[in-house]
């Protein structure tokens, strides 16, 4: 099954946004990133600032077996695949839901 792993929320100044929606969440910055940022006290969706992708949510999936029937689910309930350039080590699958909202399915 799939789970919320990220919002990924496109901001045009990371370290100002990153200050911001920490304090207001309670979230903390990540040492090895500060772009991500996570719930300070116990396990939740993850937010990641980006200054140059569309905000849209990261649909995570347990592993790659999981992750094809789970894209192959959601084509099945409505959504489609869209045209991407995929880096060659990419985990990740982008669709659009019937509405044509960006998502995408990580492994």
């Amino acid at each position: 099954m799939l789970r919320l792993g990220a919002v990924v929320m496109n901001v045009s100044d990371v370290d100002k946004a990153g200050a911001f929606w920490s304090a207001a969440l309670g979230y903390a910055r990540q040492p090895h990133n500060p772009a991500f940022l996570v719930p300070e006290h116990g396990s939740g969706v993850r937010l990641h600032l980006d200054v140059e992708d569309r905000t849209h949510l990261d649909l995570w999936a347990d592993g790659e077996q999981d992750q094809r029937a789970e894209v192959e689910r959601l084509i099945t309930l409505g959504a489609r695949r869209v045209e991407w350039e995929y880096p060659d080590d990419a985990d990740f699958v982008v669709l659009a839901d019937p509405d044509g909202t960006l998502f995408c399915v990580i492994a």
